[in-house]
């Protein structure tokens, strides 16, 4: 069958959560997202970008974002996913979620086009790749205990804090379970709190220590990581390419997230730097379905760390692909990212 024209669609769906999910700054039962789904005539990719009221994305503004765009994408001939970003990233800029799915849509395809992988297409083995945490968001001690006893064989654990009782917290959940815990604060903790804590929480076996102070303190940051007793893991003040540059001295490593950045595109711009600066790389999802993890998947080879259990958080999904059980990695048969929607 001869390739066509392509084809720009997009979907929404409401992912239900299999609990409600706090952070310090939030909570969430219901996450919508949006898939982009570009089709050639025999294949279809697709790339996913949740809403996030912290960034301002909404459903609208990336479907409009994607519409100013659509002659542009139409138009590729043949599809070459770096080209194609290149080309609409002045457009979305604005908009780097939909630029997000946009980019994963289009790796989707393009393997799928290619009969590959996306992994193998970039000539990475993933025979050797980090594995996940699972993510316990805030809630009552005893409920936050309940969640973890739920899914007990995961190796690694992410504790969301940002309470008035962390501490008590950690130390309640480390009597069930001997796992490694990775916190993340979510820019709830200040300078002299992080660096108190850490003490304690390394002893409790806590690996790192995710975004503990406000994205803009830069010289909190310095502070905390001349005298923290963990590694400290930027997030909220890593959403750029440029931001990795300027995480260098202020955070151990960077944990670069899909949707902020604008895709696989920069996301593999932005490891390239951190090695050259010498910074840990992790990657992490939103609560997300199996689109965007499947697209995470494709970048593990070149990860330290990741935290890809966003569809392992929901009561229902909406697509097959790469599944992630007990914090290891499945891939899929198929190629591209090996996506393929089941519902509606």
């Amino acid at each position: 069958m001869a390739i066509s024209q392509l084809k720009l669609s997009t979907h929404t769906f409401d992912l239900p959560l299999r609990h409600t999910f706090t952070i310090s700054r939030e909570s969430t039962d219901v996450q919508p997202t949006l898939i982009v789904e570009l089709h050639d005539g025999q294949h279809s990719g697709y790339g996913e970008a949740t809403t996030n009221s912290y960034y301002g994305m909404t459903l609208e503004k990336m479907q409009l974002a994607l519409e100013s765009v659509r002659d542009i994408v139409e138009g590729q001939h043949p599809l070459n996913p770096e080209q194609l970003w290149a080309e609409v990233s002045g457009p979305l800029r604005d908009c780097p979620f939909a630029l997000c799915a946009l980019d994963q849509a289009a790796y989707d395809l393009w393997g799928k086009q290619q009969g590959a992988p996306v992994y193998q297409l970039w000539g990475l083995d993933n025979s050797k790749t980090p594995v996940s945490n699972f993510t316990i968001g805030i809630d009552t001690v005893e409920v936050m205990v309940s969640k973890l006893n739920e899914v007990p064989d995961w190796p690694i654990y992410k504790i969301k804090l940002g309470t008035s009782n962390d501490l008590e917290i950690i130390r309640e959940l480390r009597k069930h379970t001997s796992a490694v815990f990775r916190v993340d604060a979510n820019c709830g903790w200040g300078v002299d709190e992080t660096i108190r804590n850490s003490k304690e929480l390394k002893s409790l076996n806590v690996e790192f220590l995710e975004q503990p102070l406000r994205a803009d303190d830069w010289d909190g940051h310095k502070k905390v990581l001349a005298h923290s007793a963990l590694p400290i893991i930027a997030d909220e003040s890593c959403i750029q390419e440029s931001d990795v540059a300027a995480c260098h001295g202020h955070f151990h490593g960077v944990n670069i997230k899909l949707v902020k950045c604008g895709g696989l595109t920069p996301a593999r711009r932005m490891i390239d730097v951190a090695r050259e600066l010498g910074l840990k790389v992790m990657v992490g999802c939103m609560t997300e379905s199996t689109v965007g993890i499947s697209a995470i998947a494709q970048l593990l080879p070149l990860l330290d760390y990741v935290d890809m259990d966003g569809a392992a958080l929901l009561a229902q999904d909406i697509a097959t692909g790469a599944i992630v059980e007990r914090g290891v990695c499945r891939y899929p048969k198929g190629n591209g990212s090996g996506v393929e929607l089941i519902a509606p």
